[in-house]
């Protein structure tokens, strides 16, 4: 399906990524990746948008792999959506019969009408060719749209205006008491001893019921506070995910492709010179660099099932990235693979990310499996998108609020890696301070 390029010079991006987010909001399927500027050397765009779909594929985690292989085939377009974290099921022997209170698909994917790629001041259209006459069109009206005050109600997919309510009326629950927390970690620290498992990322919901969300408006703050480089505003029907990810998962250009995992968390100091002494200390303290080393090497061995020979590496080890709220050691590691390994093969033969499950990887799903007390669905997935020639870039998806509009039902997810030299108190702690800016966005939240 052939599409018509056209670009706009824009003088104020920033105002240009509020208008163009909230003019999305029009349609049932909407996905923004926003890299927040963030200095990263593996980007290609500054933001995306996709809308409208022209064709799509919804399922299960039941042969989600090969439907989504033979989709992308057959498409050879862009498509945008994401891979839910119970496409294990599909790749291994496993199941998922925790709860879930959101229920969203196992995997997502379409092909849209209409994709805005940003970079610097430029943005690229990208239009289905039998909607080349709508270009100019949707760009006035873009640039017209009002920007409405983030305190301010804003409408989300009905008619009318949700009537104003006070803050804090958002109850926010706990799925895993701190008592049964500690025990499940006990519970976790008993299998490596025992030789089980070496890591183990286990995690936690908070939710609320019965609750009602702007999803752009909590996006907004979410990522004003954040400004996270895998920022995600994601719209399907009534579901939505608001992310401020700092993860990538994967990425593939051409032969090239890098994985960046994440395991490591400080928080931020007040002061500049507070700051670099806790960088200091991450960048010496070995329990954290054990973690991450522990899925550096986990990814070099899926990596080595389809690598070109000799071509898997380690470009950066343990290297501090600082974000608005936390510093994180990542890892970079990279490999060439072979022009004829479909993209979708290198997906299932990686997925789920190393970082989200543990060492070694079935093992540690297992585990996860009976200990946490919530289907992980959406959460510790992945969104991002795939061009038309096979490349792909995908983000994982961690400090994210996830939204299920008709059951009224929000929640939000932490983790972190449990190793042999894990202390349940601080792991506790290291959870609230993961789960700071999704409770901040939603206790101080007007609609």
């Amino acid at each position: 399906m052939q599409r018509t390029n056209h670009k706009f010079q824009v003088k104020d991006i920033a105002e240009f990524k509020k208008q163009l987010l909230q003019w999305a909001q029009q349609f049932e399927i909407a996905v923004w990746l926003d890299s927040n500027n963030y200095d990263q050397k593996y980007s290609n765009f500054e933001a995306i948008l996709a809308v409208d779909a022209v064709s799509k594929i919804e399922t299960s985690y039941k042969n989600a792999f090969k439907k989504l292989k033979k989709y992308q085939s057959e498409v050879n377009d862009y498509i945008f959506g994401y891979l839910g974290y119970d496409l294990k099921n599909d790749t291994e022997a496993l199941t998922s019969s925790n709860f879930d209170g959101l229920l969203f698909p196992d995997l997502f994917f379409f092909q849209p009408k209409k994709i805005f790629f940003i970079k610097g001041n430029t943005v690229e259209v990208k239009y289905i060719s039998a909607f080349e006459n709508k270009i100019e069109a949707d760009y006035h009206e873009i640039t017209s749209t009002v920007i409405l005050s983030l305190s301010a109600p804003l409408k989300t997919g009905s008619t009318e205006r949700q009537q104003p309510r006070t803050k804090n009326q958002i109850q926010i629950k706990l799925r895993i008491h701190k008592d049964d927390y500690y025990k499940k970690l006990n519970t976790i620290l008993n299998h490596i001893q025992r030789g089980n498992i070496y890591e183990v990322n286990f995690c936690q919901e908070f939710y609320s019921e019965n609750s009602i969300i702007n999803p752009v408006e909590v996006y907004l703050n979410l990522n004003e506070i954040s400004k996270a480089p895998f920022a995600t505003f994601l719209k399907l029907n009534n579901n939505y995910l608001l992310s401020a990810s700092p993860e990538r998962y994967l990425k593939k250009e051409g032969e090239h492709l890098i994985s960046q995992p994440i395991k490591g968390t400080e928080k931020r100091a007040s002061t500049e010179i507070e700051d670099r002494n806790l960088i200091a200390a991450l960048e010496q303290n070995p329990k954290e660099r054990a973690e991450n080393i522990m899925i550096v090497d986990l990814v070099r061995n899926d990596f080595s099932r389809f690598a070109i020979k000799g071509s898997v590496k380690v470009d950066e080890l343990c290297k501090i990235y600082t974000f608005e709220q936390v510093h994180q050691l990542i890892s970079t590691v990279s490999c060439m693979v072979k022009n004829d390994i479909h993209p979708v093969d290198i997906l299932k033969k990686t997925f789920p990310m190393g970082s989200m499950t543990g060492a070694p990887k079935i093992s540690a799903m297992k585990i996860i499996e009976a200990l946490e007390e919530t289907k992980r669905g959406l959460y510790s997935g992945a969104v991002g998108y795939f061009t038309p020639n096979g490349d792909f870039d995908f983000n994982v998806i961690i400090r994210s609020i996830l939204y299920n509009a008709t059951k009224k039902y929000v929640s939000y997810s932490v983790g972190g890696a449990i190793t042999a030299q894990s202390i349940p108190e601080k792991e506790y702690e290291e959870c609230l301070l993961k789960a700071k800016a999704m409770k901040q966005v939603l206790l101080n939240e007007l609609v």
